[in-house]
């Protein structure tokens, strides 16, 4: 393959493509449809939209920038191109949390965990939460391999040139490329929908703004000013739900509280009942269609950490010690996110008979629709800044991750082997406003096409789900045959594909037609999900079992090396083993003990029995949700501060940095 045509533009119109041959003109989700606005109308003026897509954006442009000055002036932080695309691997246990809270916090995490709400009742929030936080619980086992594995690796697909070659490590570039533009994608498509909803701000310049103010603050600061703003973006987004919490089970005087809420969601059940829910209650996990979410929402999620740099990149910046902790702490904080806002404002939006159609729900206006029925123009302002900063960060966290994978996968190894540190930070801040700019691009070519967030998000475990396993089997298993798990990624996304449309085709009541609507049934979603991430983990295995394959991981700390290493930076990428491999073990037992209660322990005696909840379950339920998301936010606000304060202290005591000092560690 021609190393030219490794080129954003390229993948962009790869994906594109993928999608176009998937679809037809005969769409359901219109793009004109979204500039309808929904039934309760624009809650806000345009200069509003305007006033946080570019002013929010501007300001923390600024805020982050002077942060990351403020680093270099009095903590000795230094530019170099590890610590721009690395952090200096020196990330602390509550920083690593509130990163990948934030990284995982899209657009969908808000929008459309309570479109499922909306759709499902209870068991809607209850599987998004945790069929999309098990997957981080899980990557934990990855990212400490890698540290004890490749402690010098930039990206993933480093280590997979390292095992496999250039070839494999061509594929496997292309969905990691298709990964950051899917995850772009619905973060663009679902901002934009509600910032045109709400304030009828133009869509297409919604999708090209938003951006704008993330490229500054990271061309200044590289990964480490992502963090930064991760971490602040988080705070503003659990205060919002915290007080939306408030507002619908505290000051009762629009929703009556949880009593309240309960009576009218009974009611709203006898009016209008769940087909497929047991009773056709929303108050109930017996739920046919929130469990076939929650079993599409597994496996596309599986592809978009396991296939996404942005998540190694969380990996390969946190100290080693810290890895697991921050990844455990961060799954468990997240699941608190669209498990407590869904199940506040998605049932707040059936309780209140909140009036929006089947293509204003699929756009994920319920939360809006919701907050502005509830607080009037108030909650849709906290909406809007809510999105602005969960787009912002995560959109944040997919520019430095294609930012590393051009830089280190394309330019560093196909193009400039001998490049300097500072030639590569060149590379990585152009790739930084090439991407920037693009992904507004990207965003407006699909609302033409008629996809919706709710149709991406479904979709996405059919185009790199298949992926998967041969990378995790990449880091994990040393008999992992180069050919088997090149063959399960490529023939996997094949199957899938295949099996999508062939269902699609199959469905009665379509006769035959491949169409947007056909594509988005639950049956084919589901379907092409499975089909994806079992074959490709059935070929990546068989195929290594009938090999006599065995690699020595001492390999990869040999073929992936360091541009710059600084002497701070020395002492943070060498670590005890023994310690990596209680690591390890922990992560072993702690991820897979949560991922069992969260998907088996917890939900399945609910579904089994059929139960629809009375007042005292809906109270335990709720009251289990304000718990939960009440103790994430005390981790993931005060915990950075307590591991910072060093650092902290070294700034307000205002003494300069010496020139040759990196303090790296004290932050």
């Amino acid at each position: 393959m021609d190393k030219a045509k490794f080129t954003p533009v390229a993948f962009t119109a790869f994906f594109v493509a993928v999608v176009v041959l998937a679809g037809t003109p005969q769409t359901v989700f219109a793009a004109g449809a979204i500039s309808e606005g929904f039934a309760i109308g624009e809650a806000l003026p345009e200069w509003i939209g305007w006033a946080i897509v570019v002013g929010l954006g501007a300001v923390f442009a600024v805020i982050i920038s002077v942060e990351v000055k403020i680093e270099e002036r009095y903590l000795g932080v230094n530019q170099t191109s590890e610590m721009f695309n690395t952090a200096g691997r020196t990330i602390k246990t509550g920083l690593t949390a509130a990163a990948i809270v934030s990284a995982w916090t899209w657009a969908a995490t808000l929008l459309q965990s309570s479109t499922v709400a909306y759709q499902y009742g209870i068991s809607g929030p209850f599987w998004y939460a945790a069929g999309a936080s098990i997957q981080v619980l899980l990557f934990g086992i990855l990212a400490i391999e890698l540290k004890r594995k490749a402690p010098n690796a930039h990206t993933f697909l480093e280590i997979i040139r390292a095992r496999f070659g250039n070839g494999s490590h061509k594929v496997f570039l292309v969905f990691a490329l298709m990964t950051n533009m899917i995850v772009t994608a619905m973060l663009l498509l679902g901002g934009s929908a509600v910032v045109n909803g709400l304030t009828g701000m133009d869509i297409s310049l919604a999708a090209f703004l938003i951006p704008i103010g993330v490229m500054i603050y990271t061309l200044v600061g590289g990964l480490k000013a992502t963090f930064v703003a991760d971490y602040m973006h988080t705070i503003i987004i659990f205060v919002v739900i915290l007080t939306f919490v408030a507002a619908v089970y505290v000051n009762t005087d629009i929703t009556g509280g949880v009593e309240g809420m309960y009576n009218k969601l009974v009611e709203a059940a006898k009016l209008n009942p769940v087909e497929g829910n047991a009773a056709g209650a929303f108050l109930t996990m017996a739920s046919i269609g929130g469990l076939m979410f929650g079993i599409i929402n597994i496996v596309g999620n599986f592809g978009t950490v396991f296939v996404d740099q942005a998540y190694w990149q969380r990996a390969i910046a946190a100290k080693p010690s810290s890895t697991v902790k921050g990844f455990l702490l961060g799954g468990a904080c997240w699941f608190a996110i669209p498990f407590t806002l869904a199940t506040t404002m998605g049932l707040t939006a059936i309780a209140l008979d909140v009036d929006l159609t089947p293509e204003q729900v699929q756009l994920g206006l319920v939360v809006p629709a919701a907050a502005t029925a509830l607080m009037g123009e108030v909650g849709a302002i906290m909406v809007l800044t809510m999105l602005f900063m969960a787009v912002t960060s995560a959109g944040s966290a997919e520019l430095i991750a294609v930012s590393s994978l051009i830089t280190y996968d394309i330019y560093r190894t196909y193009k400039n082997p001998n490049a300097s540190g500072k030639t590569l930070v060149k590379v990585s801040r152009a790739t930084i406003v090439g991407f920037g700019l693009g992904m507004g691009g990207l965003a407006v070519i699909l609302l033409h096409m008629g996809l919706s967030l709710g149709f991406v998000y479904l979709a996405m475990g059919i185009i790199i789900g298949a992926a998967v396993i041969p990378i995790a089997l990449t880091i994990l298993w040393k008999r992992t045959n180069r050919v088997a798990a090149t063959l399960g990624a490529v023939i996997g996304l094949m199957v899938a594909v295949t099996t999508w449309i062939s269902v699609a085709a199959s469905l009665p009541g379509f006769n035959g037609e491949i169409s947007l609507a056909s594509l988005g049934h639950n049956y084919s979603m589901l379907f092409g999900n499975i089909a994806g991430i079992l074959t490709g983990g059935a070929i990546a295995i068989i195929g290594s079992l009938a090999t006599k394959t065995s690699f020595d991981w001492k390999d990869l700390k040999e073929k992936i090396t360091l541009v710059e290493l600084s002497e701070a930076e020395s002492a943070q990428v060498t670590e005890d083993e023994e310690t990596l491999k209680k690591a390890f073990k922990f992560s072993l037992k702690g991820g897979g003990i949560m991922t069992l209660i969260l998907i088996i322990g917890w939900p399945i005696p609910l579904i089994v029995s059929g139960h629809v909840f009375d007042i005292m379950s809906y109270s335990i339920w709720v009251g289990i949700s304000i718990v939960w998301v009440s103790v994430a936010s005390f981790f993931i606000i005060f915990l950075p501060i307590i591991e910072a304060r060093k650092g902290i202290a070294k700034v307000f005591g205002g003494k300069k940095a010496s020139p040759e000092a990196t303090g790296v560690d004290e932050k």
